[in-house]
This record gives C-alpha cells, sequence and structure tokens, in this order.
C-alpha cells in the first residue's frame, strides 16, 4: 500500500504566500492551467494510441470535466488522458512543477509591468493555489498493473501521497476553495472563465453542477413516474384514443433521454480549416460568435502558414467609426487553441489593433516576458508576415474587386492611413492604392490627381477637411472646374503632414487656406486698380479694427462672391491639432486670418465708390461688418456676442430695405 508524506520544497513556506498575494488580480488562470495540463494529458494518450503502444478497450470519447460543489465549496477538474503513477507524481508534482513555479515566481515577482510573462504562463499547476485552501490530486496512469494514487496538499510546506480509490484512467483535481476565493463558486462565474481562456480547446469541455444535476435529476424522475402513472390509468382504460395518448407521452420520454449535456468550448476552430473549406456564411456567424457584434464585417483575411513558423488565424475588418481616437479593435491572441491575451502590442502590429480577430501562433514564446518578447527575432517575423498579408489582401481586393474597395473605403481608410504612418513597409506596399475621394464624384490616386491638374497647379494638392463649413469655397472650385480631395477624418491632418514628408516636392493646401490662380483673373495693375484696393483696404480696415487681419484684393471669376476668409495652411493646421487633442496650451497661437475681397463683386465695388463719402460713413462701416461677417460665417461658427450683433444688424438693414420708396 502506497503511503508517504514529506516536503516539498525547503521554500515551501515563502512560494505559496507570494502565490496567494501576488496574483491576486489574475486569479482565473488556474483554471487555465488545469483544463490545459488536462488537455496534454489527453493529447499524450491519444499519441501512444496512435503508435500502438497503448491498447484502448472502450470507445469512451475523450473529454475533460468541470464539476462546481457549491455545498463542499470545492472544484474538480477531471480528464481521462494518460495519468500517472506514483513516482511520476512526485517527479511532476513535487518537482517539476513546483520548480517551474518557484523559478517564475523568483523571475518575476517584482517586475514592473513591462517585464512580466503575458498571461503569466509559467506558474502552471500551482497557481490553484492562489484560490484553494487545500488540494487533492486521485490519478491513474495507463500503465498496465499500475495503482490509483492520491496526492494531497494544504498549500503550506507538506505533502502526502496515499492510495486511492480511484478506477478510471486519467486524473481528478479537487481544489477545496478558500473564503476570499469563493466568487469561483459559481456556475456562471467558471463558464466565463471557460469562454475566456478554454472556447477552442481541442478536447471537449464540460461544466456541471452537481446541485443542477441533481435537482435535474429529481426533477426528471418525478415527470417519469408522473407519465408512468398517467399511462397506467389510461392502460387501464383501455380505449384507442388513450392508446394514442400513451404513444405521444412515451415520446416526449425519448426526447428527453435524448439530450445530453452539451460542451461549452469549440474543438474545431474555423481558423484551423483551409480557406478553401470555409464559406462566407461561416466567417460571418463566428465573428458574430467571438466578437458579440451583429453587425457584418465588411471583408476578412484568413491567415494560414506552416513555414518558417506556425501561424494561423483570422483577421475581420469591421466597419469603423469615424472618431478615430476612441475605435479599438480586438486581436485575441492564442496558443494552441489556449486564448493567452488580447491585443498584444509586443507581436500584433500597433495598427493592426484597430481590426478584430484570432491569431492562433504556436511558436510564440510564453515564458519570456514582454520586454523580451520585443526583441525576439521570431516575433518580429510573425509580426511582419501579419502586416504584409493584411496589405497583400488590400491589394488584391483593389486590383480584383475595385468597385467594393471604393465602397469599404470610408470604413478602411484610417486603419490603413494609420498603418502607413506606424509602418515603412506597410506604406511602401500600400502607396499605389491609396484613394482618395474628389470633388468630381469619383475616386482617384494622387498621382492620378496630380497630372490631371498639372496645368492650373503644379505639384499642389487642394483638400477639403470640413465639407459643411468649407461649403462655399466647395462650390468655388466646382464653378471654375477646380479639382480638391477630401482629406476629412480626424487622421487626415497627421497623414497630409507624413505624405509631405514621403512625397517630397508636392504641397498640400485647404481649399481655404489659398486663392488658387485658377480661381482669380489676372491682377488689375493700372493706378485706378490700384487706388480702389487701397480704399477698399482702407475702408475695411477702419471699420473692423482687427490690427490682426489681413487684407487682399483680387478679381475672383465667381463675382457673386463678396468675400472669403483665408487661414494660412499653418494657422489651420495649429488650429486642428489644438481642436482635436485639447491642447489648451495652444490657445496663444497666432491666427493669420485673411479677408480677400472681390472686386468683380457689384456690393464690394459699390463700396469702393463711396470712398470719401462722409454722409455714408455709418452704412460703408455697417456694410463692410456685416461682409466680413458673412464670409466669417462660411468659415467658422461666430461666438455668442458677434452673432448677437450680427442679428442686430441683420434686422437693422432689412428695416432699412423695408422703408425704401417704389
Amino acid at each position: 500500500m502506497i503511503q508517504e508524506s514529506g516536503n516539498i520544497s525547503v521554500n515551501t513556506e515563502d512560494i505559496f504566500p507570494i502565490i496567494k498575494k501576488w496574483l491576486y488580480t489574475d486569479k482565473d488562470i488556474f483554471l487555465r492551467e488545469l483544463i490545459s495540463n488536462g488537455v496534454d494529458a489527453i493529447t499524450k494518450h491519444k499519441r501512444l494510441v496512435s503508435l500502438g503502444e497503448v491498447k484502448v478497450d472502450s470507445q469512451e470519447p475523450y473529454f475533460i470535466k468541470v464539476i462546481l460543489n457549491k455545498l463542499e465549496k470545492t472544484i474538480q477538474v477531471i480528464d481521462n488522458g494518460i495519468g500517472m503513477t506514483a513516482e511520476e507524481v512526485k517527479k511532476y508534482i513535487n518537482q517539476v512543477a513546483f520548480s517551474g513555479a518557484q523559478e517564475f515566481l523568483e523571475k518575476y515577482k517584482d517586475q514592473d509591468e513591462s517585464n512580466q510573462i503575458i498571461g503569466h504562463f509559467g506558474l502552471g499547476f500551482y497557481s490553484v493555489f492562489m484560490v484553494a485552501e487545500k488540494v487533492e490530486i486521485d490519478t491513474l496512469s495507463y500503465q498496465e498493473g499500475a495503482e490509483a494514487v492520491k496526492w494531497v496538499s494544504d498549500g503550506g510546506t507538506s505533502y502526502e501521497i496515499t492510495a486511492s480509490d480511484h478506477t478510471a484512467r486519467g486524473s481528478v483535481m479537487t481544489l477545496h476553495i478558500e473564503e476570499d476565493s469563493k466568487e469561483f463558486l459559481d456556475k456562471y462565474e467558471l463558464r466565463k472563465i471557460l469562454e475566456k481562456y478554454c472556447a477552442f480547446l481541442p478536447i471537449e469541455i464540460y461544466l456541471e453542477d452537481v446541485e443542477e444535476e441533481k435537482k435535474a435529476r429529481e426533477e426528471a424522475e418525478a415527470k417519469a413516474k408522473e407519465k408512468e402513472k398517467k399511462a397506467k390509468e389510461k392502460a387501464e382504460a383501455k380505449t384507442e384514443d388513450d392508446a394514442e395518448d400513451e404513444d405521444l407521452a412515451d415520446e416526449d420520454i425519448d426526447e428527453e433521454e435524448d439530450s445530453s449535456p452539451k460542451p461549452i468550448n469549440d474543438t474545431h476552430p474555423l481558423w484551423l480549416k483551409r480557406p478553401s473549406e470555409c464559406t462566407d456564411e461561416e466567417y460571418k456567424a463566428f465573428y458574430q460568435k467571438v466578437f458579440m457584434d451583429f453587425q457584418e464585417p465588411l471583408f476578412w483575411i484568413h491567415l494560414n502558414v506552416d513555414y518558417p513558423f506556425n501561424l494561423k488565424g483570422i483577421l475581420y475588418f469591421p466597419k469603423l467609426r469615424r472618431d478615430f481616437d476612441n475605435m479599438e479593435g480586438q486581436i485575441k491572441l492564442y496558443n494552441n487553441q489556449v486564448f493567452v491575451a488580447n491585443n498584444i502590442r509586443e507581436v500584433i502590429p500597433e495598427f493592426l489593433l484597430l481590426l478584430r480577430g484570432v491569431i492562433d501562433c504556436p511558436d510564440l514564446p510564453l515564458n519570456v516576458s514582454r520586454s523580451s518578447l520585443q526583441n525576439d527575432g521570431k516575433v518580429r517575423k510573425i509580426s511582419e508576415h501579419i502586416t504584409k498579408k493584411v496589405a497583400d489582401k488590400l491589394n488584391s481586393l483593389y486590383k480584383t474587386e475595385k468597385e467594393n474597395y471604393e465602397k469599404f473605403w470610408e470604413d478602411i481608410n484610417p486603419f490603413i492611413k494609420f498603418g502607413c504612418m506606424r509602418d515603412d513597409k506597410f506604406y511602401d506596399r500600400m502607396k499605389e492604392i491609396l484613394i482618395y475621394k474628389s470633388t468630381s464624384g469619383e475616386f482617384t490616386l494622387l498621382k492620378d490627381y496630380l497630372n490631371r491638374n498639372s496645368d492650373q497647379h503644379r505639384d499642389q494638392v487642394f483638400y477639403i477637411s470640413d465639407e459643411k463649413q468649407q461649403t462655399q469655397y466647395i462650390r468655388l472650385f466646382k464653378n471654375n472646374d477646380l479639382e480638391a480631395l477630401y482629406l476629412d477624418s480626424i487622421i487626415d491632418s497627421h497623414f497630409i503632414s507624413f505624405l509631405e514628408m514621403k512625397e517630397t516636392g508636392i504641397k498640400f493646401s485647404s481649399v481655404d487656406s489659398d486663392i488658387s490662380q485658377a480661381l482669380k483673373e489676372e491682377p488689375d495693375t493700372s493706378e485706378e486698380g490700384k487706388s480702389v484696393q487701397d480704399a477698399l483696404e482702407s475702408m475695411f480696415q477702419e471699420a473692423l479694427d482687427r490690427k490682426e487681419l489681413k487684407f487682399q484684393v483680387e478679381a475672383l471669376k465667381s463675382s457673386d462672391v463678396p468675400a472669403v476668409i483665408l487661414l494660412s495652411e499653418q494657422s489651420r493646421r495649429m488650429q486642428e491639432m489644438t481642436k482635436r487633442f485639447g491642447d489648451m496650451s495652444m490657445g496663444g497661437y497666432p491666427v493669420e486670418e485673411t479677408l480677400v475681397l472681390n472686386r468683380k463683386n457689384d456690393l464690394i465695388a459699390r463700396l469702393g465708390e463711396l470712398k470719401g463719402r462722409a454722409d455714408r460713413k455709418e452704412d460703408v462701416d455697417m456694410i463692410c461688418r456685416h461682409v466680413y461677417d458673412l464670409a466669417m460665417l462660411n468659415h467658422k461658427p461666430l461666438e455668442p456676442g458677434e452673432m448677437e450683433e450680427f442679428v442686430r444688424r441683420s434686422n437693422h438693414l432689412l428695416t432699412r430695405l423695408a422703408e425704401v420708396d417704389d
């Protein structure tokens, strides 16, 4: 008879308190570790069977069960894997597993977050002592003639090994949950943990609640007795109709008997299949199941790599919101179908974290720190390969499904632009398919835009950053057959600067920052023209009394526009940056605004003729201020006080008009 007791290690007293306290925020990993051990045990047994080294007498399928007993305050994890002998228990539990946990804790317990192991892989079996005050292992090896073994430890310095009455191959881990961890004595909490870490493990996992199972059995027995009683009463009646009812009752009983427990995991996740074996419906269903998003993704990329590393997964392009700063995707990282963590920046390129997807990489080292991952050559190659596959997919979409590419552009362009700015290699692969919506109503490449407009503005790109606020400027461009590009997403102010750095020699100008030569006629250089220009500038300067405001008189081809406000490109970019990042320290940055007066407009021309008319001085000042406010309203909203004055002045002018005799 097996009987042994002893100390796990001389350092046990130091280790267990650390295990209980250090990872208090990640206690749930204990269940992941136990399930993973069960999967390993089953996988080893399946391997021995396949090699013919083990004969299986029964056809019982492999399984892992998690059994909750609230009354006993226990959680059991049961597998029918390879099992262990007494010697193997001493070797793997007392020595290997403990040494691994000890090394893990000694190396990382005092490290900051950047040096922690992702997902705390490495703590292994001894993570159970984060939640358990006592742990029992009942195990029976697959080996012929092996005796069942029980290992017991209360999380202190000692352990005990005795004979066990366990009769089935495999292991039963029984955790006696301590008071501080009683939240785990809840079926829904356990299900949540299993669905988080084990949703796609290759062995079926079942979750049972002893109390629920007992109640269900009692209810089933009660129903069976009730139906049996009714059937007996009907049989005694011996009527044809009653016999038919009896058959129906039997059918109901059969239906209930056919119901069986369902595993909580999908043992054959979609990413393990070949892309050619998957349908669009399967991809969409998988997306909805994993990310709980019932809005269909735009498209997806199925990763399937066997060399030079093993990498599988699916990346989805969801519909992205325009508020780029608040966009957050979710890339779930797996290792051999075990969930590791979400959005691991050390493995997944940062810009890809705007997407949603799953990536399973068995070659990913899990026993190194986050900082070590950043410098790992294999991890860098994995990251680069993922980036390349994304770029390849987008290029293929542009070349073979250009209409869909353009349809998706509004949703995917923030992601693509962010990727270009963060990864030079990604930009090099994407620059020939970066498209822009034009005022022509079509999408265009930058090089095609520059070629079409080289005669009117060589190496200059006019763009629209706010369609509503720049309506007047857009109309000016369209009326004069000029083309501008829409760059109005929140990332575009940064992307424009990026393009100017990459595409040297090209200048980007907002439609409200510069009057293109194509929008105006040749300047009037005559003495009379110079006199009118000086008069208008003087009149407006005196009426507005804005020292910081510049004035410019031009002959715009559109005579219906009296004036427009131009904001220097540098000032406009600084304003946008201030607004989007909420940087109040930029509030004192000088704003360079220019009021462009259109001398071809009838009102402006008439004002020029009133220069020096003292009897019309009040009217001239009022009209100048009104022209300025109208131009400003096409540029940005007026301040509350300015709007109040504008409304008052408008009412006054309308009243004056109404008083004019026919």
